[in-house]
């Protein structure tokens, strides 16, 4: 299983420690400018199984080319898979990583990649051929999970993982503790990768949403996340204890960070609600469209 730690300790000489960063800790740290941590984290316990997953898809994605040609496995579906591992290496390996132990809105780009972009593209990356293997045990799975496996089980899952993980005594924890912050960084994928596969699995599912059933799980997950973006955009004081600190990153003074990080959530939950929204329509007719030329061959016949 994909191991999605919060920190890959290594040593200072690949990346600093969080109370290097700011040696006095919450009394008194160090005033001015610094410069922002541009290291990169060559943890294996990272890199191993992005690598590994990515060569696995490769080599089913060329065997079915083989066989079905690009109507089972498309060349876009392959660009978006590697560009969802791709996304989860910036959020895990490159500096967006490293700097987000100085600056909240680097930590909220890392857990907006986690939770939405990176699932997002990964399961675009999917077709029914490409799962055929995996089909019936998902359909089992789905089965044995019963209410569980309901639509509105994922919007909770992905609400609740974000607003829980933002209540400042769980943020400071995941912040302090790399246990805990490997966990706040599963929960996010794991939350993320559910609630899009409710839309976006091309394993036709019993509990498939129809109707304007998207429009809704969509608005109404977005908007409960958005507003989680919101507050944090317009809080007047500083919620997250990590973050207290007397040196600014890149001109941002620790409350100026908090609303920056607030405001990429909620422009990143609009945008991404939006394009969702757009290409669901349109798949929603195309399936609407094919669904009335086949009822007309069988009126036909």
């Amino acid at each position: 299983m994909l191991r999605l730690p919060g920190r890959e300790r290594q040593g200072p000489s690949v990346r600093p420690s969080r109370r290097s960063l700011s040696p006095c800790g919450r009394c008194a740290p160090q005033s001015g400018a610094v410069p922002a941590n541009m290291s990169w984290n060559l943890a294996p316990t990272i890199i191993v199984p992005l690598a590994a997953y990515g060569l696995l898809y490769i080599l089913r994605w060329r065997r079915v080319r083989a066989h079905d040609g690009a109507r089972g496995a498309p060349g876009w579906r392959l660009a978006s898979f590697l560009a969802g591992v791709a996304l989860l290496v910036v959020a895990l390996l490159s500096p967006v990583d490293s700097i987000s132990d100085q600056l909240a809105s680097m930590h909220m780009v890392g857990h907006l990649l986690i939770a939405d972009l990176a699932p997002i593209l990964l399961i675009l990356g999917f077709t029914r051929i490409l799962l055929r293997p995996v089909t019936r045990p998902v359909h089992r799975i789905e089965r044995a999970a019963g209410p569980l496996a309901h639509p509105a089980v994922a919007v909770v899952a992905y609400v609740a993982a974000m607003w829980l993980w933002h209540v400042p005594a769980l943020y400071d924890a995941a912040y302090s503790h790399p246990a805990v912050h490997a966990l706040e960084h599963t929960c996010f994928f794991a939350a993320g990768f559910l609630y899009w596969w409710h839309l976006l699995s091309p394993i036709r599912s019993r509990l498939r949403l129809g109707g304007l059933g998207p429009v809704a799980y969509m608005g109404s997950t977005k908007l409960l996340v958005g507003l989680l973006g919101i507050v944090l955009t317009f809080a007047p004081h500083l919620l997250y204890d990590a973050y207290a600190r007397g040196f600014h990153v890149w001109g941002l003074s620790a409350i100026a960070d908090q609303n920056v990080a607030g405001a990429f959530m909620a422009l990143e939950q609009s945008v991404v609600m939006g394009v969702a929204l757009v290409v669901l329509l349109i798949r929603a007719i195309g399936e609407s469209e094919r669904e009335a030329a086949r009822e007309d061959r069988l009126g036909l016949v």
